[in-house]
């Protein structure tokens, strides 16, 4: 199979991954690109298939990760099922605001990419009915908008929901997708199928990942830091993950949250 050779400084990684050329789907058709690099990491070649799309195969520690990977997956369940017990008046509270102050539909779906296929995350809705129809109406809306995929004085979010996403509070039905094994607890930041070519070559990492409820970005600056930084910070998260770094990032995650510290 032939492919194109990526820079050795671009991961700590050796990691393959190839795609099926006529395939439809969200990802770029590509016949072949290898990942390699020195590392502490040693692979086995893991092989995945994408529904919609191109088949993925990619390599994963499965020596002591595995363990941990083990144990990351039973935290999830774990951590998900209380905090949607605890959380659950919460739910039913910003639900009916949001129903009774903007009407249906509650709940706002978001197409992002999984490891194995996109899915949807669940939102609590923060912005207008028409937000598609107001962005592509606005061509500097829509430019800024796709320079960082991010808005920070979005005219489409309502008054309920920039006070919810000051404090995370429309992230909280993703637990449901945690639950559902599409996320995990902590991760890199789940991204759209637009995205992905702004991450060049280490893209590949970042769909060997499942994407966090929080994580590495979340607890170092959240928006206030550019694109670029969060590339950088979602392939450091990817390359240097430990349970013990995610334990990390969930108990700093409540302090930075209740700050409200680069949110919009």
């Amino acid at each position: 199979m032939s492919g194109s050779t990526v820079p050795k400084d671009i991961s700590t990684h050796a990691l393959y991954a190839f795609y099926v050329p006529g395939r439809q789907g969200a990802f770029p058709e590509r016949s072949g690109q290898i990942l390699m690099s020195q590392s502490r990491h040693k692979f086995v070649l893991g092989r995945d298939s994408l529904r919609n799309g191109p088949h993925t195969g990619w390599a994963r520690n499965r020596g002591s990760l595995g363990l941990q990977r083990s144990l990351k997956r039973c935290l999830d369940l774990l951590g998900a099922a209380v905090l949607i017990l605890l959380l659950l008046p919460v739910f039913v509270i910003v639900g009916l605001l949001v129903a009774f102050q903007e009407g249906r539909p509650i709940l706002y779906r978001r197409r992002v990419l999984g490891i194995r296929d996109e899915f949807d995350a669940f939102k609590f809705r923060t912005m207008i009915r028409e937000a598609d129809a107001v962005l592509a109406s606005n061509p500097a809306l829509k430019a800024e908008f796709e320079r960082n995929f991010k808005l920070k004085d979005d005219p489409r979010v309502t008054r309920l929901g920039a006070f919810l996403r000051k404090i995370s509070l429309d992230e909280l039905p993703q637990l449901f997708n945690v639950l559902r094994g599409q996320m995990s607890l902590v991760g890199p930041r789940m991204i759209t199928a637009a995205e992905l070519d702004k991450y060049g070559p280490p893209r590949i990492l970042l769909l060997s990942t499942k994407p966090g409820l929080t994580g590495y970005w979340q607890v170092r600056g959240r928006q206030n830091v550019s694109y670029e930084e969060r590339m950088r910070m979602d392939a450091y998260y990817i390359e240097n993950w430990s349970l013990w770094m995610d334990l990390k990032i969930l108990f700093a995650t409540p302090l930075k949250v209740l700050k409200s510290e680069g949110a919009f």
